[in-house]
This record gives C-alpha cells, structure tokens and sequence, in this order.
C-alpha cells in the first residue's frame, strides 16, 4: 500500500487543474493510472501477466462558453484534440478497420492495450442535468452510443511458458552483466575509422 500512495502523491502533484468560467477547479489534463500485475504457479512454473488502466478522461470545452484565453485556451485545445483522436479510434473499431490510429495521439497510445481486442472495456460516461449543458450531454450520450457498438472479441489471458520465463531470466542477467562491466570500465562509444579513399588509375589513352 505504501507503493501506491507514493505513486498517488507524484500523480496528485503533476496533475493540473484551473479555473475558468464554467468550473473553479477544472481538469486541464486526462488522468490515467496504470497497475501491471504478475502472479506465477510455483508448479508449472507459467507466468501470467495483467494490466488494469483507470482512466479519468477531462470533458470537453466550448470556448465559447468557458471564455478561455492563453495557457487555458491552449490546454482546453489539447484537450479536444485528444477526445477527437480517441473518437477516430472508436469509429475505426467500431467499422473494422485494418488501421487503427493510436498513435494520433498520447492518450490513444497509452489505451492502445486496453482497446486492441483483447481486453474488456468498461466506460461510464457522466452527462450534466443544466438545460444549458444539453448540447454537451447529447455529443456525449452520442459518444458513449458509438463506443457501445464497438466489439472488441474475447479476452484473452496473456501467459507465458516456463521455457519463456527462464530465457527472460537469462535475458534480464545479461543485460545486468552488460551494464556492470560498463559502469566498471566506463563505456566509450567507438567510432568507426575512416578508411582513406583510394587513388583511382588515369585510363591509358
């Protein structure tokens, strides 16, 4: 547990929030937290590995509306361009593409395991009840429609054999012995050496 609060106090200090019209204390970024986990049958000597991401996504801004300027505006932008690319992901699963853009962005990239087909998804998708908000609620009831009409297939586990366990074993040595002698002898890294050009032979004429 001490791994964990420790982990949350440096996540609480590098998350941003600020104010503007709409909300005094308004996320100015997605909040992702990410817990691998790794159990091993002492019998078989099979090595299961897991991944749970809790994802807090930042809403949607209208400019318009929260009246941003300068840091805010540019934050608010970054926001809505990173919901945009996480909608281009959707639509792709949802239609079956070969090409899934995650990489369009940071946060599609960090969700690229969980929404590959061989995780489950749950999502919870929060609506404001303010007549003044529903242009906001219906974009993202109509978000939340087009993610549930995605079929990402059946989970699968990810195990790994007892002979695949022993050669990362062995990798993961190596790799310490490598970095060992380095540290011991100080790693300088060799440049090649020019190799001198060759005087080419007038033709005889």
């Amino acid at each position: 547990m001490d791994d964990v609060r420790n982990a949350m106090r440096l996540a609480s200090k590098h998350r941003s929030t600020g104010d503007h019209k709409m909300n005094e204390h308004s996320s100015r970024s997605h909040l992702v937290l990410t817990v691998n986990a790794e159990t091993k049958n002492k019998v078989s000597g099979q090595q299961t590995n897991g991944k749970l991401s809790l994802i807090d996504l930042a809403g949607s801004e209208r400019v318009s509306k929260t009246d941003a300027t300068g840091e805010r505006l540019k934050e608010a932008q970054n926001i809505n361009r990173s919901l945009s690319a996480l909608g281009d992901v959707i639509s792709a699963l949802q239609e079956r593409k070969k090409h899934i853009p995650f990489r369009n962005s940071k946060l599609t990239y960090l969700l690229q395991n969980s929404l590959a087909g061989e995780s489950k998804v749950a999502m919870f998708v929060n609506i404001s009840p303010v007549q003044s908000n529903a242009q906001e609620s219906t974009c993202s009831l109509n978000f939340a429609s087009r993610c549930q009409k995605v079929a990402l297939g059946q989970a699968r586990k990810n195990i790994d054999s007892n002979e695949i366990v022993k050669y990362r074993k062995v990798i993961d040595d190596l790799q310490a012995q490598i970095a060992s002698i380095q540290r011991v002898n100080g790693f300088k890294a060799s440049t090649p050496k020019k190799t001198k050009k060759r005087k080419q032979n007038k033709p005889i004429t």
